[in-house]
């Protein structure tokens, strides 16, 4: 079968369906996407680039819809190149938040899109509001609600649309729902698993951290406030005071991926070292940045416990995996965690804004490990049930592109 992809951030979330098509059944995977530095084997990359920037002059609840019509203008010119050339897809995936998928079907009207749809703005219940130190003002309601054309417009082009969670469908207006499949991309469950033999050596520091050790984990893509980082800095100094052998590995890069940003040069790392000042023991305390992914996987098999905490927004694949390493996973009482964590069950939860109360939680976990061993195995165990790679959501996915494939085509 032939199969076209776009993502502006190659491979985005179609990592292991795409891995997958290109190395079983003599498929032809065709990517279009923005990103030039990545490859996979037996994937042909199409790059792009929007013609221009966005005008300084457009309406600023328009900025986002403008940039999209960009992006959709030139995959459109990138898919007709395509189809010129004699490439005319079986089926097509794409992710809607960029608009590029918004123009494929001009291009392909006799192929199946499947849009990938991962957040639908909303004023109540999501992450508009959650904050108090973020007000609701008279302007946001008309921006938010101008911020979902998009979504709108991809809605009536595709034909069957992809949710990663329920929660995250459940934020898409009902009518929608039959039409969106939640579909998880997958946790590898075989790669990501416990090691009680695992070790991470911090070169610079010239330490070496070992699985059963006091190890405090936190990981987000991003050390910002949408992932809870500054009440999770604030709860260390009284970690660190009560567990005096406690080593804190910290993993994320230092920009915003959503919400506000800082003045340049500024980043919330820094705010929160200087807000913390004496109070935080720094020698303790390990910030790793971004790193590749098997250390990431070596981070979370040394881990003890490990803090995951988000405003009601996109689920991070960084919470499952932490399960699936067998983590004890201390996680915020918000809508996209409490889909997956049942408190005692295979986790526990915290208050997203008490600092105290994820101190509290971490002190007890990592004061006695053993006491929650049950929590450990259980949460390993969701991820297997509900999230595998391998049983579960690649053949969904595979399940679902047979169904929308030619007949002729399936296999």
């Amino acid at each position: 079968m032939k199969f076209l992809f776009v993502h502006q951030n190659f491979p985005g979330q179609y990592l292991h369906l795409v891995r997958h098509l290109a190395q079983h059944g003599g498929h032809e995977v065709v990517f279009i996407t923005q990103r030039r530095n990545a490859d996979l084997p037996g994937v042909r990359k199409v790059v792009y680039k929007p013609r221009r920037n966005v005008a300084p002059q457009v309406h600023h609840y328009l900025r986002d819809a403008e940039s999209a019509v960009l992006n959709a203008q030139q995959v459109a010119r990138v898919a007709l190149d395509l189809r010129k050339a004699g490439f005319v897809p079986d089926v097509m995936l794409g992710h809607n938040g960029w608009g590029e998928i918004w123009y494929l079907k001009d291009i392909f009207p006799e192929a199946p899109l499947i849009g990938y749809f991962e957040f639908f703005y909303r004023m109540q219940g999501a992450d508009i509001g959650f904050d108090p130190s973020d007000p609701v003002t008279p302007d946001t309601a008309p921006r938010l609600r101008t911020k979902n054309l998009g979504n709108l417009l991809a809605l009536d082009t595709v034909d069957v649309g992809q949710c990663p969670t329920q929660w995250q469908q459940s934020g898409y207006p009902r009518r929608y729902h039959p039409m969106l499949n939640v579909i998880h991309e997958g946790i590898d469950t075989r790669a990501v698993q416990p090691d009680p033999a695992a070790r991470l050596l911090l070169k610079e520091k010239k330490l070496e951290i070992r699985a059963g050790d006091e190890v405090l984990t936190y990981v987000a893509r991003n050390l910002e406030p949408y992932r809870g980082f500054p009440y999770f800095m604030r709860a260390l100094p009284k970690i660190l005071a009560a567990r005096p052998q406690a080593q804190v590995l910290i993993v994320g890069g230092d920009e915003v991926s959503y919400g506000a940003k800082l003045p340049p040069g500024q980043t919330f790392r820094q705010k929160l070292l200087d807000e913390l000042g004496d109070s935080l023991d720094l020698s303790r305390v390990h910030f790793l940045g971004k790193i590749p992914y098997p250390a990431f996987v070596k981070v979370l098999q040394v881990s003890r416990a490990h803090v995951y905490l988000t405003y009601p927004f996109v689920l991070s694949w960084s919470m499952l995996e932490a399960m699936s390493a067998g983590c004890l996973l201390i996680g915020s009482r918000t809508a996209p965690v409490e889909e997956v964590i049942h408190p005692g069950g295979n986790g526990l939860l915290v208050d997203f804004f008490s600092s105290d109360d994820i101190a509290d939680r971490a002190i007890q976990a990592l004061e006695d490990g053993r006491s929650f061993e049950s929590l450990r195995r259980n949460a390993r165990q969701t991820v297997i049930e509900r999230y595998d790679l391998h049983t579960r959501c690649l053949p969904a996915h595979l399940r679902l592109l047979n169904a929308l494939a030619p007949r002729r085509r399936r296999s």
